[in-house]
């Protein structure tokens, strides 16, 4: 029987306890060119005592931002202010990996520069609206990749990796999950492709693998983490054919298992049984995100490390509630208690912070 708080090797990177801070938007990158702030390294640098931070959604490119004022890694000017906030985070003994998401359809014109648009695997507006600087806007028709586009934006997660590391990043998790860019290529509704980019399991999972496959041979392997979340329904992604979801996800899984990557980020679904075949399936490092909704995940969940449900447990809410959150696991409490109705907002307004996003 595992403890949660026992160290653990993260593909040859010691983590202090298998305790995870869950990546979370938190739309706070006021800084110029969308440049990570001092207040970002205080906020990270609290909550080192994590074995395992993974920050908010960082996009790989200026096509790639989906929401107003989130951070990005694609120019020297955001490398630079990274740079402060995994000092800071180095400084407190943590471990911090950057999360590379690109929002494919979810965003819109207003919050990109001029001349670029949201773009998807398929031409499919999302039903819904995102908030913007000049209030919600309903998201518009994304135009779709083609082939060139679709390797421009595989090497732009590349490019972001190096960007990362030379940012002074432990290593990079790839957003494939909650309706972005990558899930959006492996859901049918999302992804009505006829060419080698969809149609069939092998089709829909083929992006996400090339950017797996880039990333891991730009930065290697053990810097890479890649996040699912096989059935989630959120931003308008429906993958409701369970067979269709087991068999597509069990051959990501195995695909994705043999680029020796340093973990796999699961955000849990109603079906157990799924994550235990996905776990048994994966060969490394597996993190989970437990399906507690609507509560925010507690410290029952540290019963899933010790019974062999996962490696390590990821925390959200409760994270941000309480940022030396890992000391007050081990003291069972008392906890500081997270608000619903701060962190799960209807709307993304920009101010607040999404734990399962």
């Amino acid at each position: 029987m595992t403890d949660a708080f026992a160290p653990i090797d993260v593909a040859g990177r010691p983590m202090a306890n298998r305790i995870v801070m869950a990546p979370m938007t938190r739309s706070r990158a006021y800084g110029p060119g969308a440049t990570a702030t001092g207040l970002m390294a205080t906020y990270y640098s609290q909550r080192a005592s994590a074995g395992l931070i993974v920050t908010e959604g960082i996009q790989p490119s200026p096509v790639g931002q989906g929401y107003p004022d989130t951070p990005g890694l694609h120019s020297p000017e955001q490398v630079a202010a990274w740079r402060k906030v995994t000092d800071a985070v180095h400084r407190e003994g943590g471990v911090v990996f950057a999360q590379l998401m690109h929002t494919g359809r979810i965003g819109h014109p207003s919050l990109l520069p001029p001349g670029l648009h949201p773009v998807a695997p398929s031409p499919v507006a999302a039903k819904g609206q995102v908030f913007t600087h000049q209030g919600p806007m309903d998201f518009v028709t994304p135009q779709e990749l083609d082939a060139d586009a679709i390797a421009r934006t595989i090497a732009d997660f590349a490019d972001a990796a190096r960007n990362a590391i030379a940012a002074g990043f432990d290593g990079v998790e790839i957003h494939g999950a909650n309706g972005y860019l990558i899930h959006q290529f492996l859901a049918p509704n999302t992804n009505r492709r006829t060419d080698d980019w969809g149609g069939d399991v092998a089709g829909r999972i083929r992006f996400g693998l090339e950017v797996a496959a880039a990333v891991a041979e730009a930065i290697g392997g053990h810097r890479t983490g890649f996040r699912i979340s096989p059935g989630n329904p959120y931003n308008d992604i429906a993958e409701t054919d369970a067979v269709d979801v087991e068999n597509t996800y069990t051959t990501l899984v195995t695909e994705l298992g043999g680029l020796d990557l340093a973990y796999l980020h699961m955000i849990e679904g109603a079906d157990r049984t799924l994550t235990a075949r996905l776990r048994k399936t994966w060969p490394a490092t597996f993190v989970l995100n437990p399906l507690t909704h609507p509560e925010p995940t507690g410290p029952d969940a540290l019963d899933l490390v010790q019974d062999g449900t996962a490696d390590m447990i990821a925390f959200g809410a409760l994270f941000l509630a309480n940022p030396d959150l890992p000391a007050r696991l081990a003291a069972r409490g008392p906890y500081n208690t997270p608000d619903p109705a701060t962190f799960y907002g209807g709307d993304h307004h920009g101010y607040t912070d999404y734990p399962h996003l």
